[in-house]
């Protein structure tokens, strides 16, 4: 009986994202109001209904009352923060709310199917986070400050980036973690935030030539450190990221094609210098003969997995995810891909595109140069990290051990994901504010004029 219900219920689970993917790019059509709101209440509803078809398996094939309660606060958690986030972030871009809570829910089912403990944290920090970003609006209508800092930002990025070297605990291979009261996070994740700061605040007051060179410097800084760590993932996440934003600051051809070169050259060095490069090249390029080694093993295993879920998935629970190494975080989308199927993963990798294209949108929406280039250099750290993990899971790029977002496990991961998605919004709340208000005083002036052009006229009359 279970194994029909997890039969039928992978066909429903998929033509239900389907619907939601399809509804995520139907959003940016030129509907009325009223019309996008019947599409984003659709997408909440089908998102309950995922979630609740997902946690009903869950239940019947563990039939342990752990999952209920689970089940019920993860409910709890999405209906009172999808309310209490709409009421402080008035004006909100629903999309990026919807698509943030979907891949937040997938994530919580992918993890309870795969460890329930790990389920348990990830809720725990999930509301942590997003119960800090209830702050951000205020932070950044109140403060003006944010875009005058530049090196400071900088400054704090480094040291927390050194931090590791004095508390630091290693694993998988790179230094790149601390451990402070039992609590382990990873600083690179949460000092991308404040290395796209950096470099907006700085290309935003001037992109002289000289001020450049400081500025790639520093930035550069902040990579090599990263590569001591061997952390080569957020390595490339910073680089790609300063590439993009001084582009979109200076739109010069040459500075795009000269970081390109360089981070060629910087790979090959990469490559040279680190065993760990050189084993997941070797991976990435044929994986087959070192499929009992450490080299190939958990590539083939990922390939294994994906190929075996095919089109429709072998269902929720049917798989073996557990046969991929470290599958809760760097490799989930191999298990999505067993069990939900290639067109699930499709779909989802749709949604995670209508979230950079709404960023992008509201980036190009900002009027202040600081605000517009945060908001590019967080959109591209975002995108540009969904690409990483998916490309690695599947052999397209060199693994390069990074998570997905907001569905991966990683207490530091999923925060720091929130506070992006949250400072956009804020960012598209204060730009819409801004625009009401231009609106009102322009609709002000013209009555003013209109008035005034009354009066003239009855003075002409009396002459």
């Amino acid at each position: 009986m279970e194994l029909l219900i997890a039969e039928l219920s992978r066909y429903v689970i998929l033509i239900l994202f389907a619907i939601y993917t399809f509804t995520c790019f139907g959003a940016f059509g030129g509907k009325s109001e009223a019309g996008k709101e019947r599409v984003f209440r659709a997408q909440r509803t089908l998102t309950v209904l995922i979630h609740v078809l997902c946690s009903s398996i869950l239940i019947l094939e563990h039939k342990e009352l752990r999952y209920g309660v689970l089940f019920l606060l993860e409910l709890a958690f999405y209906f009172g923060f999808v309310k209490i986030y709409r009421i402080f972030y008035r004006g909100l871009s629903r999309l990026v709310l919807n698509n943030m809570m979907m891949c937040m829910m997938i994530g919580f089912i992918m993890l309870a199917r795969l460890n329930y403990d790990y389920a348990v944290r990830q809720l725990l920090m999930a509301s942590v986070a997003m119960g800090v970003c209830l702050l951000v609006p205020l932070f950044i209508e109140r403060f003006t400050i944010w875009e005058k800092l530049g090196w400071q930002y900088a400054l704090a990025g480094i040291l927390l980036l050194l931090l590791v070297f004095v508390i630091g605990v290693e694993r998988y291979g790179a230094r790149n973690w601390i451990s402070f009261a039992g609590i382990v996070l990873q600083p690179s994740e949460f000092v991308k935030i404040i290395y796209v700061f950096f470099i907006a605040a700085l290309l935003s007051k001037t992109t002289q030539l000289r001020h450049i060179a400081a500025i790639t410097a520093v930035a550069a800084v902040h990579v090599v450190i990263l590569v001591v760590e061997r952390d080569l993932g957020a390595g490339l996440i910073y680089f790609v990221t300063y590439l993009v934003m001084l582009y979109v600051a200076t739109m010069n051809v040459w500075y795009l094609t000269a970081g390109v070169g360089a981070g060629a050259v910087a790979s090959l060095v990469a490559w040279r210098l680190f065993t760990h490069v050189q084993i997941r090249v070797t991976a990435w390029r044929d994986p087959w003969p070192h499929i009992n080694d450490a080299a190939g093993y958990q590539i083939c295993r990922s390939l294994f997995a994906i190929g075996t879920g095919g089109l429709f998935g072998m269902g929720l629970g049917q798989g073996l995810p557990d046969s991929v190494p470290v599958v809760e975080s760097d490799f989930i989308f191999s298990a999505i891909a067993e069990e939900f199927g290639v067109i699930f993963s499709i779909c989802l990798i749709l949604v995670y595109i209508s979230s950079y294209i709404m960023f992008v949108n509201i980036a190009m929406k900002m009027k202040k140069r600081f605000y517009k280039l945060t908001a590019f250099g967080l959109s591209v750290v975002f995108i540009f990290q969904v690409f990483l993990c998916i490309g690695g899971a599947t052999k397209f790029i060199p693994s390069t051990g990074v998570t997905l977002p907001l569905i991966s496990y990683g207490g530091s991961s999923i925060i720091t994901t929130i506070i992006i998605f949250s400072i956009i919004q804020g960012m598209y709340v204060l730009n819409g504010r801004a625009e009401e208000e231009r609106l009102e005083r322009e609709e002000e002036n013209s009555l003013r004029g209109g008035a005034g052009a009354k009066r003239g006229n009855k003075r002409r009359k009396k002459r």
